[in-house]
């Protein structure tokens, strides 16, 4: 079939292309750890993120009983997990809460280029975006970092809404880190268990 000197050097051109073509989706796959900064209304929070395109997983700085938030929206679903119960609560995906972290802003309408800025040691490009959603319009400013193409910095116009991303390391990251810890339990089955345990002494008429 492929007898021809000509015939064979099209079949390596064509397997050479196809080769290059996957190459270059994989290029375009976004895998990165860094602290993760949000102010919202005065208010800070700090995480450290580690993000891969359909998925992320949140550690949180504060304190509070959700140590850690695996986001998996492959899956449609979001694990809250309570380090020191070692259990966990599965809670449905929630769009609003994915990170902004590509150059274009879903809904986006206009983008100006208003100024330059160094942040975190990157140099940035300052953006200001108009992006709609339904009949609602929102303005941000974007700071793009033209060394590594991230959204480093993207804040509402009117200052409500800021999120920061800082020591940005674009690197492989573990499949272990999006995954459940194998020792954590559902906390709906922890609140079954205690529910079960509660009916027999209401049947008695004992106080609780």
């Amino acid at each position: 079939m492929l007898d021809s000197p000509a015939m064979k050097k099209s079949a390596a051109m064509a397997l050479a292309g196809v080769v290059w073509l996957a190459a270059g989706m994989d290029a375009w796959a976004l895998e990165f750890m860094a602290d993760q900064i949000t102010r919202i209304d005065g208010h800070s929070r700090k995480a450290l993120i580690y993000y891969r395109d359909d998925r992320w997983r949140l550690e949180h700085f504060d304190a509070g009983p959700v140590n850690v938030t695996i986001v998996r929206k492959d899956k449609d679903v979001m694990w809250l997990l309570l380090s020191r119960m070692r259990h966990f609560k599965t809670v449905p995906y929630d769009p609003e809460q994915a990170p902004k972290v590509r150059e274009q802003l879903d809904g986006e309408v206009t983008r100006e280029a208003i100024g330059t800025e160094t942040l975190d040691g990157h140099p940035t490009t300052l953006y200001e975006v108009t992006v709609r959603k339904g009949d609602r319009k929102d303005v941000y400013y974007q700071w793009l970092a033209t060394d590594i193409k991230f959204p480093l910095k993207l804040a509402r116009k009117d200052g409500s809404w800021v999120v920061e991303y800082r020591h940005v390391r674009l690197k492989p990251l573990s499949d272990f880190l999006f995954q459940l810890p194998v020792n954590f339990q559902p906390l709906e089955e922890f609140d079954q268990g205690e529910s079960e345990e509660r009916a027999p002494a209401e049947k008695k008429g004992e106080p609780m």
